[in-house]
C-alpha cells in the first residue's frame, strides 16, 4: 500500500508542478516602477479625499450645532416675549377693572370700556405686526445662515 500511496502522491505532484512553479516565479516577480507609483498616487489621493470628507462632515456638524443653538435661543426669546405679553395683558385687565370701578356713571363706564377695548385692539395689532416682522427676519436669517454654512461646506469638499 505504501507504493500505491507514493504513486498517487507523485501523480498529484506532477499534476500541480506547473502551478507550484508559477507560484515560485510569482514570488520573485518584480513589480514595475510605474505600477508602484500608480498605487502610491491612488493611496495618497484616497487619503486626501478621506481628510476632505472628514473636514466637510465636521463643518456640517458645526453648521447643525449653530443652527440648533440659534433655534434654542430664539425659542427661549419667543417664550419670554409670550410670557411678557401675558403679564402685560393681565396688568391692563386689572387696571381696566380698577378704572371701571371708579366710574361714577353708566356713561363714564361705557366710555372707559370703549377706550380699553380700543387700546387692547391697538396692542394686538402692534403685536401682530411685530410678530410678523420678527418671524420674517428669523426665517430670512435662518435661510441665510443655512445657505452660508452649506456654501462653506460644499466649496471646501467640491
Amino acid at each position: 500500500m505504501t507504493t500505491e500511496t507514493n504513486s498517487v502522491l507523485n501523480t498529484v505532484k506532477e499534476a500541480f508542478a506547473p502551478v507550484t512553479e508559477a507560484f515560485g516565479k510569482l514570488q520573485n516577480l518584480e513589480v514595475p516602477e510605474a505600477a508602484r507609483e500608480f498605487v502610491k498616487k491612488q493611496a495618497e489621493t484616497a487619503k486626501e479625499r478621506a481628510a476632505d470628507l472628514q473636514a466637510g462632515s465636521e463643518k456640517v456638524t458645526a453648521a447643525i450645532e449653530t443652527a440648533v443653538a440659534g433655534s434654542v435661543s430664539e425659542a427661549a426669546k419667543i417664550s419670554r416675549n409670550i410670557q411678557d405679553a401675558i403679564y402685560q395683558d393681565a396688568e391692563a385687565f386689572f387696571a381696566g377693572i380698577d378704572k371701571l370701578a371708579s366710574a361714577k356713571s353708566l356713561n363714564e363706564a361705557v366710555q372707559i370700556q370703549s377706550d380699553m377695548l380700543r387700546a387692547r385692539g391697538e396692542v394686538l395689532v402692534s403685536r401682530a405686526k411685530a410678530s410678523t416682522e420678527y418671524l420674517g427676519k428669523l426665517v430670512a436669517d435662518g435661510a441665510k445662515t443655512a445657505q452660508d454654512n452649506f456654501t462653506k461646506v460644499y466649496n471646501k469638499t467640491a
